[in-house]
C-alpha cells in the first residue's frame, strides 16, 4: 500500500516531490531506498536516472534542479548502493561528504575565535556536517552523513572515513542534551538546557548504531519515552529507525493508527521500517 501510495506520485521526469509539483533530491532519495529490492524495480530506475542527471560536477546534489549549489542532500544520495549510482558517481558523493564540514570548526573561524579571546566550547570542537555549506553543524545532515559514511567504511575501510566518522560520533554524543536525546544541535540555550526532539533523536541514534556508552543508553530510554504521545509521521519514522539500530524498539509496536503519512519522505521512511522489519536491510547492508 506504501509503495503503491509512493509510485502513483512518481512524476512524469522520474523524481519525486515533497507532497505534489517538481521533482526534489530529499523525496526522491528516500522514494529509491524504499523501493529497493520491491517488486517494482522500474520506478526506482527512473529515479536513479533522475538523480544522476541532477548531480553537480563537484559531485554534490542541489535540493533540486536550478539551485547552482551542493548541499545536505548529497548524503542522502550517497547512501544509494554504488551499483545504481555509478562507481565514480558515488564515489564523487563521498569526497564531497569528506570536504563537508561546519563553519564553527573551519581553521578561519578557530583563529578569529583566539583573536577575539573566545574560548571554543567543547562541542565546537568535533566537526559535524551542516545543512549548506558555509554555515554550522547540525544533528540532521551529521547524522544522515554518518549513515552514508558508515556504509562506505563497511564496504571499503579507509582511514579518511573512520576519522571522519569519529569526529562526527563525538559530535553527536557531546550534542547531546542533558538528560539523553537530541534536538537540532543546541545543548544549551540562553543558559537554560535544551529538551530533546523525537525526530532529531531518531536520527542521531540511527547514526550512532554499534556505539555503546552510557549517554546512548540515556538516549534509547528517551526515545522509547517519545513513543506513546507521538503523532509526527516523521519522527515516529525516525524514533523506529533509531531504536530498530540498537534492538530496542519495543516488540510488536505499530504507529497509532491516527498517524497519517502525507508526505513523500514520510511514506518512502515508513516504507523502508517496514522493510527493515522484515529482513530486508535498505540503509544498513
Amino acid at each position: 500500500m506504501l509503495l503503491d501510495t509512493l509510485i502513483g506520485r512518481q512524476n512524469p521526469d522520474g523524481g519525486w516531490p515533497y507532497i505534489h509539483g517538481s521533482s526534489w533530491t530529499e523525496p526522491t532519495v528516500y522514494a529509491v531506498l524504499a523501493l529497493a529490492g520491491s517488486s517494482q524495480p522500474e520506478a526506482a530506475e527512473r529515479g536513479v536516472r533522475w538523480l544522476r542527471a541532477v548531480q553537480r560536477r563537484d559531485g554534490g546534489w542541489p535540493p533540486l534542479p536550478g539551485v547552482d549549489e551542493s548541499t545536505w542532500v548529497t548524503a542522502l544520495a550517497a547512501l544509494l548502493p554504488e551499483e545504481a549510482l555509478g562507481a565514480e558517481a558515488h564515489a564523487r558523493a563521498v569526497r564531497w561528504l569528506l570536504a563537508s564540514a561546519g563553519e564553527e570548526t573551519s581553521l578561519s573561524n578557530r583563529l578569529r575565535q583566539r583573536l577575539l579571546g573566545n574560548t571554543m566550547l567543547d562541542e565546537q570542537r568535533n566537526p559535524g556536517w551542516p545543512w549548506i555549506p558555509g554555515t554550522a553543524s547540525w544533528v540532521g545532515p551529521t547524522s544522515v552523513a554518518m549513515l552514508a559514511l558508515a556504509r562506505e567504511q563497511r564496504l571499503r575501510p579507509s582511514r579518511q572515513v573512520a576519522a571522519r566518522l569519529d569526529a562526527g560520533r563525538r559530535f553527536l554524543l557531546d550534542r547531546m542534551c542533558g538528560n539523553g536525546g537530541w534536538n537540532h544541535g543546541a545543548v544549551r540555550v540562553f543558559g537554560y538546557d535544551s529538551p530533546p526532539y523525537p525526530e532529531t533523536t531518531g536520527m542521531a541514534l540511527a547514526a550512532l548504531r554499534g556505539v555503546r556508552s552510557s549517554k546512548v543508553d540515556r538516549s534509547l530510554d528517551v526515545a522509547r519515552g517519545f513513543l506513546p504521545a507521538c503523532r509526527s509521521a516523521d519522527a515516529l519514522n525516525w524514533l523506529r529507525l533509531g531504536l530498530m539500530a540498537h534492538g530496542r524498539l519495543p516488540g510488536g509496536y505499530s504507529p497509532p493508527s491516527e498517524v497519517r503519512y502525507r508526505t513523500c519522505p514520510e511514506l518512502s521512511l515508513a516504507a523502508i521500517v517496514a522493510a527493515l522489519e522484515n529482513g530486508r536491510n535498505p540503509v544498513w547492508s
